[in-house]
């Protein structure tokens, strides 16, 4: 015996050519799409925000990036070319400025006379310079604090400064720790003083969150400054981004791991093929 319509599709017609089974489906489907109160729509601007801001994340920084360093170069260049004769102002013959110009004569420039200070003329140059301006009033204030800064930067910044670590100390009150970069061992005055009869004190500088380049220069005693296995750049990229991002230490290891069985490898293959 065939199966009684409900009552409420009893009056309805049905469509040629669908049977019962069919008509149930398209019927229960439409039903879900009358009762779906907008989620379709709320999906899809879900999905448009997230290309947004996965866009916003890809292009932002890349973005700023190149117009810091557009800004830069047309600084740089602003100051250098006016300095420029106009028969070697490569402007003049061009219907269109060269960007970078600058950049590159003031490295040019820099360079040369990092290297004619080496010789025995350059170090006579530069310190009859500095011995006029260590007598000028005001400007051998400026000037000796400004070198001081550069020659530390330089240092500490240089192929030859592994001394330079990170690490951390508790700062400004027990168990809150802070990253600092320790640029050496105290000496001088503040070593002889002995503050709190410790001896062994490091240097550090511990650079504040809104402002990296500011911060507090602390002498600690060795014992209480935890010392980091991650680089400089790292750290810097924590405290530059408020502590978002962090150094995946679990990359690191891993490519640590592989470096260091590529050289054991490379050191089998040396020892089972000995020079004839």
């Amino acid at each position: 015996m065939a199966p009684v319509p409900p009552a409420h599709d009893a009056g309805r017609p049905k469509a040629p050519g669908i049977d019962a089974k069919t008509e149930a489906q398209l019927t229960a489907g439409l039903k879900r799409l009358a009762s779906d109160d907008g989620r379709t729509g709320w999906r899809l601007g879900s999905r448009i925000r997230n290309a947004f801001l996965t866009g916003l994340v890809i292009v932002g920084p890349v973005t700023i990036t190149l117009w810091i360093m557009w800004g830069v170069i047309h600084w740089i260049d602003a100051w250098i070319k006016p300095l420029l004769p106009t028969t070697f102002n490569p402007d003049t013959y061009l219907p269109f400025p060269v960007p970078g110009l600058g950049l590159v004569i003031a490295i040019v420039g820099l360079t040369l006379i990092g290297a004619l200070a080496a010789n025995l003329l350059g170090r006579t140059l530069v310190s009859s310079g500095e011995l006029m301006l260590s007598r000028t009033p005001i400007v051998r204030n400026v000037y000796g604090a400004l070198k001081q800064i550069f020659e530390s930067v330089i240092s500490t910044t240089g192929p030859n400064a592994s001394f330079q670590k990170v690490g951390m100390i508790e700062f400004p009150s027990k168990e809150i720790w802070s990253l600092v970069f320790v640029t050496g061992e105290t000496t001088g005055e503040i070593k002889d003083v002995k503050p709190g009869g410790t001896e062994d004190l490091l240097t550090v500088f511990m650079p504040t969150g809104i402002v990296p380049p500011t911060g507090f220069i602390c002498f600690v005693p060795r014992s209480n400054v935890v010392f980091l296995t991650m680089t400089v750049e790292e750290a810097a990229k924590i405290i530059l981004s408020g502590g978002i991002v962090m150094p995946d230490l679990e990359e690191k290891r891993r490519l640590a791991a592989a470096a260091a069985q590529k050289k054991a490898s490379r050191f089998r293959v040396g020892a089972d093929n000995p020079p004839a």
